[in-house]
């Protein structure tokens, strides 16, 4: 019975956290309620307590980590100053007199938010309210026209600067190390946010072209469903350089962070400041940015932020009970008895992140599973670049999968009351599919994660 109080564990955060308590509060609480009753039977030492003041201290110091909210602050502010709209309106005034040009220019907005903010509640809520009105008004399926809104709400999970990267890369790089000096190996090599920033452009912008490639095909071959405007706008001068004024704001910002962190200017947490500095510029340039909008935007920034910390604090709690329990050694036995080695447990762990994704967001997911699981599989010999942009592209699967997909219940959230349920997960259908296509060429070709870090970093 003892040896099996870290799955016991782990069976009552995942009740608590059901129940609706806050997350933080039900991984710490429930922590230490273990571990009071396992000091009481002697079967936990509460030596494994004394080291957490060392690991928030860690927490408090961990450079990497000063980026999340300053990527917060970014997203907040651009949400504020209209950048959106802007854009949605310029390429929807582009692509409109195309057959599908609409759901076009959904998914390269989707892009370009995902690029600029990375927070995805944010931007499936903000597509939600701004084009599909427009789409339902043009004759588009509410299938198709509320599927493309989910699927490109959801590049924020990928898309460098994603603050789903930024936390996942910090917890594979401790991950990482953990694996090495578990392996005997005292001078452990390291992976950055860089590293998974790189890493993930590729697979990202793949997922694009493929949403892009089935908005084509469906508006070629089934026309009626996304149909094209019967009297498009006139094309002028005036209307071109309309375009490249809402483009070039979000692209300048894109290209200053991306590029300082990609051409090794820059770490992750100081492009995050070129970030926060750059929208707040582009805010001010749009007249948008005053004394009201700045303290809404650092009030939510503080909120967001609280919350990630107060969840890894916790987080830090449960994986020391956790590890007291001895739960490392019963997952290493676990992993290593399932058939297939190594592909067989990465293959179990991805479908239980998948399942897991149903009922918790993705903090929840990179600060308590991966911190358990990633060890394991890097000491299996599995890259951590890899493993990140793999668990990454999985999460985000699950937030589309109906019924408890976190994409769905935000555009629930904000559509008419004339498009059902229904027609929502339909619609998502497609793209689900094209994100398990992706999991698979990651699966076949580990390359398409790992060939540009080595090219950008020299590694490998």
């Amino acid at each position: 019975m003892e040896q099996y109080l870290a799955l016991w564990l782990f069976a009552a955060v995942f009740i608590v956290l059901l129940s609706g308590f806050p997350v933080a509060f039900a991984l710490s609480g429930t922590a230490l309620l273990f571990a009071a009753v396992g000091i009481q039977f002697d079967v936990f030492d509460d030596a494994f307590l004394n080291a957490l003041p060392n690991r928030l201290f860690g927490i408090m110091s961990n450079q990497t980590l000063i980026a999340v909210p300053l990527f917060v602050f970014m997203g907040v502010i651009l949400e504020k100053a209209r950048i959106a709209e802007d854009l949605l309106e310029a390429m929807a005034e582009l692509f409109g007199g195309l057959r599908g040009g609409l759901g076009i220019a959904v998914t390269l907005v989707g892009m370009l938010m995902a690029a600029s903010t990375g927070i995805v509640g944010a931007t499936v809520v903000t597509m939600g309210l701004l084009s599909l009105p427009t789409m339902l008004r043009n004759r588009y399926d509410p299938a198709i026209a509320c599927g493309t809104i989910c699927a490109s709400g959801t590049l924020g999970q990928i898309i460098p600067p994603s603050i789903v990267l930024v936390l996942l890369g910090d917890v594979i790089s401790s991950a990482y190390q953990q694996a090495q000096l578990d392996m005997g190996i005292f001078a452990p090599e390291t992976v950055s946010v860089g590293d998974l920033f790189a890493g993930a452009l590729i697979p990202g912008l793949g997922l694009v072209l493929f949403y892009l490639l089935y908005i084509v095909s469906i508006a070629w071959f089934n026309p009626e469903t996304m149909p094209a405007p019967k009297n498009p706008a006139m094309r002028s001068r005036a209307f071109y350089w309309r375009i490249m004024k809402s483009l070039s704001a979000p692209l300048l910002l894109i290209f200053a962070v991306l590029g300082s962190i990609l051409g090794g200017i820059a770490t992750p947490t100081e492009a995050a400041g070129v970030g926060a500095v750059g929208a707040m510029l582009l805010a001010g340039f749009k007249r948008q940015l005053n004394w009201q909008t700045l303290r809404e935007s650092c009030q939510n920034t503080t909120q967001v932020s609280s919350m990630v910390f107060m969840i890894l604090i916790g987080a830090a709690l449960f994986s020391l009970v956790f590890r007291g329990f001895d739960g490392e050694a019963l997952i290493v036995d676990v992993l290593s008895d399932l058939p297939g080695g190594k592909f067989g447990a990465m293959f179990s762990v991805m479908a239980v992140m998948f399942f897991l994704g149903f009922v918790l967001d993705f903090i929840e997911i990179t600060f308590v599973i991966v911190p358990i699981v990633g060890p394991v599989l890097l000491a299996m010999g599995l890259d951590p670049v890899w493993l990140g942009i793999m668990i990454a592209i999985n999460l985000q699967t699950s937030f589309l999968t109906p019924p408890f997909g976190f994409a769905l219940f935000y555009l629930r959230g904000v559509a008419p009351a004339e498009v059902s349920t229904g027609q929502i997960y339909k619609g998502v259908m497609p793209f689900i599919l094209i994100q398990i296509t992706m999991l698979a060429l990651l699966a076949f070709w580990p390359q398409l994660a790992t060939w540009l870090p080595s090219i950008v970093y020299g590694e490998g």
